[in-house]
């Protein structure tokens, strides 16, 4: 995929509370059930405009009915979905969103240029076909058939068509799957620059990378409610434990006695201590009080895959 130049995004958050008094899209207090099965337990969330918001959850946790509710796919049971202020179900709001779904598909004798002209018919004021293929790296595949198109380059004529009518709203359900990671990179460039025109960009990925480099908010899921919500500098100081990394004249055995190691261990990669704590300022005030020669010292946040776990983690 091409690579796109763009300036900072300009995300809700930045803009201010005044930018988030009117959000784009929401489910409010929304339940749904599937049989026995709570799918969705009072979930609201809000999106607004300029935001890349990333849902994560595991397996069942009710992501896809959340998508589904936006789209006006499903209606609630319980609870109000609304989109730029409307019932999602209504013709004049859907025109407005794009999609990119896991279920579904195009007809697979069609070429790639045929489907992109095809879609773009479908609106009033489509993306230009130019910028279509710019953004989803099409200019080599355009006259080959869809269904002879690798796992990747379907994936890029997918996401070109979501974006075919220049959405205001972009749904991408796991939009990565099958993408090299310099395609990955690619698309996430294209993403930050239509989230800096002001576009909303909504997703679910399974790529805790991806949530990590690519939005500005992360909204955790499991069981059919929130479990947290923040950005994902926010999400990862979740994570109970922190890495204190550092040089120092302490034996192994001295560092783990200290109060609040849970462990120690050498870094291979530098040779460094490693100490797991979740007081790392009181672990820096030991070390330090104990040893004049220590150096080359930080603290690591834990990744966001460990806050996940931590936080969708089943109780015992």
């Amino acid at each position: 995929m091409a690579t796109i130049k763009y300036n900072s995004v300009s995300t809700a958050g930045e803009l201010g509370l005044a930018a988030r008094s009117k959000p784009v899209a929401e489910l409010s207090d929304v339940t749904m059930r599937y049989g026995a099965a709570l799918a969705l337990d009072h979930f609201s969330i809000a999106l607004y405009p300029g935001e890349v918001v990333g849902l994560l959850g595991p397996n069942g946790a009710g992501k896809s009915t959340a998508v589904n509710l936006f789209l006006g796919l499903r209606s609630p049971q319980s609870g109000k979905a609304s989109l730029f202020g409307r019932d999602p179900r209504v013709a004049s709001s859907r025109g407005r969103i794009g999609a990119m779904l896991q279920v579904g598909g195009v007809p697979a004798e069609m070429k790639v240029i045929e489907h992109l002209e095809l879609f773009r018919s479908y609106y009033v004021s489509p993306m230009p076909l130019a910028e279509l293929v710019r953004f989803a790296d099409l200019a080599q595949l355009l006259d080959r058939r869809f269904g002879r198109l690798s796992g990747g380059e379907k994936q890029r004529a997918l996401f070109a068509l979501a974006l075919a009518g220049d959405p205001d709203v972009l749904f991408l359900d796991e939009p990565t799957v099958g993408m090299d990671i310099t395609t990955r990179r690619s698309l996430w460039a294209v993403v930050r620059a239509l989230s800096a025109r002001g576009k909303t960009v909504f997703l679910t990925t399974h790529y805790l990378e991806e949530a990590d480099a690519l939005t500005t908010r992360i909204v955790i899921i499991n069981k059919g409610r929130i479990v947290r919500e923040g950005t994902p500098d926010q999400i990862k100081r979740l994570s109970a434990t922190r890495l204190v990394r550092c040089k120092t004249a302490l034996s192994i055995d001295a560092l783990r006695s200290m109060p609040g190691v849970l462990s120690a261990a050498v870094d291979s990669t530098d040779g460094r201590m490693a100490l797991e704590t979740i007081e790392p300022e009181e672990l820096l005030r030991d070390l330090l009080l104990q040893d004049r020669t220590l150096c080359d010292f930080e603290v690591v946040t834990r990744s966001l895959e460990e806050a996940f776990i931590s936080l969708t983690a089943p109780v015992a």
